[in-house]
């Protein structure tokens, strides 16, 4: 599978550009790095390989998908980036959110992520259940992300993301940040995970099940031995989930 990306006009990439400066001065006054990054990726993650439904089209803004029990919370981040969105009338939304989650990265210290525009707003909104759930495994963890096309590389660097950010338990049930300082991205996600439960540090079922398994486990240790190489991975992971359904051709 290669990919086609559409031509946007002259006027639409200015706007891009000019948009992420905003974006960085909002993420960085409000310190909203990982609601961002949850935004964009709660946006992208509904999308299903075999329907080709759902996806990072902007449909995370309706009232419908926001009631989606894995979104709570995150009409916060929406009522954050509205008037900056009011500014770039000409930017799709579906654009707009995941450029967000690609500035969150960058801002707290992460690695750049290609970004390309171009993607159409849907109206139809995905049915629920098909994002993440941390209460489970790794079987689970493979069966929802098998659904989006990702693979087990990229299950495990999208997991580094939670180096970013905490649980809010009126959110998630949960309570915490898996690492001392959630806004800042690097790989102490890995690290924290090695070392074994610390108090006030989270660990989820999810997290856990990294370990667990046979195949996750050997990654885990890579990118908590060489950030190099997992924000490599990173980049690559959350670029492809950023563009599920988005520019296909075979």
């Amino acid at each position: 599978m290669v990919k086609c990306y559409p031509t946007v006009s002259e006027e639409y990439q200015k706007a891009v550009e000019k948009c992420k400066r905003k974006l960085r001065g909002l993420i960085a006054e409000k310190n909203c790095a990982p609601i961002m990054l949850r935004l964009a990726w709660h946006s992208a993650g509904t999308y299903d390989v075999k329907t080709k439904t759902g996806g990072p089209f902007g449909t995370i803004r309706h009232p419908n998908e926001l009631k989606h029990g894995a979104n709570n919370g995150l009409d916060i981040a929406v009522r954050l980036l509205e008037p900056i969105k009011e500014q770039f009338p000409i930017l799709s939304y579906a654009d707009f959110y995941q450029l967000a989650g690609v500035v969150a990265v960058e801002v707290t210290g992460g690695p750049d992520i290609p970004f390309h525009p171009g993607r159409q707003d849907k109206t139809e909104p995905p049915p629920e259940g098909r994002l993440p759930d941390a209460t489970k495994g790794s079987d689970h963890l493979r069966e929802v992300f098998g659904h989006m096309g990702l693979s087990d590389k990229d299950i495990v660097a999208l997991s580094g993301g939670h180096t970013l950010g905490r649980c809010h338990k009126e959110r998630s049930g949960f309570e915490g940040a898996w690492t001392n300082n959630p806004l800042i991205f690097d790989n102490s996600y890995f690290k924290e995970l090695l070392s074994g439960e610390k108090e006030g540090l989270l660990q989820l079922p999810s997290d856990k099940a990294l370990l667990e398994d046979p195949v996750f486990r050997p990654l885990v240790e890579k990118y908590a031995a060489d950030e190099d190489v997992f924000f490599a991975d990173y980049a690559e992971a959350h670029l492809k989930l950023s563009e599920l359904g988005f520019a296909d051709a075979e």
